[in-house]
């Protein structure tokens, strides 16, 4: 029924739809306002379209009145089927967020597609409670711990580039840790209940603490003009900031190689941490290929990235 209704629509009434879909989804509530400065349409139109999408998905939202905004309903069911890659362009990156139809590309390209995605519904929980500043009841499956229950506080999202995570405080470990979304089940918002100060993202050292990298052309590979094309490097050094809880994910993705004596042979290895000692207190830097701390004794391999995020 709903399919019939919106093929009475027009497009920009649809698009405008899906966006309402989409804020109350995974953000939770939606204005008038939202609709007013997204579109660039009048207040009476935004009534209109939220009076529409109430009679499209019958319960779906709320109007709240102290707020003063449409609340999700209790008994939610979306009406717009959207790629999770689209859904996480849209809150990591602000567009992307009309309806979704197969757009003809103006030029063929290929994209490597991932082995796992966060399915949908476990994202909206996830999000939700980010925006809304609210605990997470969450099951947990871990390798090591099987399953769990636990609360979590959430407060971003952390692409490794394998898979989605929630950077979060864990109030079971009672630290801050990455949760892979996969893994996470019977998640509830726990609306309405207080985070203490120290469950903040703003006490988190990790997330806070920003390190200044210096990767340049591995010695041990051949051509290393080459290199400094491909990575756009300046005097033959490509310089990045990152936050620290990110780091050891971006050196393990694109394989730099973080020995002090770069060892680490292999023709992915085609960067080098310049200075290892600028990821020292970096605690996922176990991920970082070849790094080892200053104090270690003798050479030990990485442990793999499974053990440091299985929380």
């Amino acid at each position: 029924m709903a399919n019939d209704q919106l093929l009475d629509l027009t497009q920009p009434q649809r698009d405008r739809l899906a966006f309402v879909e989409l804020r109350v989804r995974f953000i939770g509530e939606i204005r008038r306002q939202d609709l007013v400065s997204r579109f660039g349409i009048q207040s009476a139109a935004a009534t209109r379209d939220l009076a529409v999408y109430k009679d499209l998905a019958p319960g779906n939202i709320e109007y709240d009145a102290k707020a003063k905004s449409y609340l999700i309903g209790p008994h939610f069911k979306p009406v717009f089927e959207f790629p999770p890659e689209r859904v996480l362009s849209w809150l990591t990156q602000g567009f992307g967020d009309g309806e979704p139809t197969h757009i003809k590309a103006w030029v063929p390209s290929e994209t490597p597609a991932r082995l796992t995605q966060p399915a949908l519904a476990t994202l909206a929980y996830v999000t939700r409670a980010i925006h809304q500043a609210c605990p997470l009841a969450i099951e947990y499956h871990s390798i090591t711990s099987g399953r769990t229950q636990r609360e979590i506080v959430p407060f971003a999202l952390l692409d490794n580039g394998l898979r989605w995570h929630v950077r979060a405080y864990d109030r079971k470990a009672q630290e801050f840790r990455d949760f892979v979304i996969t893994r996470i089940r019977r998640a509830e918002v726990l609306k309405g209940k207080p985070v203490d100060a120290h469950e903040s993202s703003a006490q988190d050292i990790q997330w806070s603490r920003i390190v200044e990298l210096e990767l340049v052309p591995h010695p041990d590979q051949p051509r290393p003009e080459i290199t400094e094309m491909d990575y756009g490097m300046q005097d033959g050094v490509l310089r990045m900031k990152l936050r620290a809880a990110t780091a050891g994910y971006i050196l393990r993705k694109w394989s730099v190689d973080c020995s002090p004596d770069h060892s680490m042979r292999g023709h992915e290895f085609r960067l080098w941490l310049k200075d290892c000692l600028a990821i020292y207190g970096v605690r996922n830097a176990v991920l970082a290929p070849g790094y080892r701390a200053p104090d270690q004794q003798r050479q030990e391999p990485a442990p793999s990235e499974g053990s440091y995020e299985d929380a």
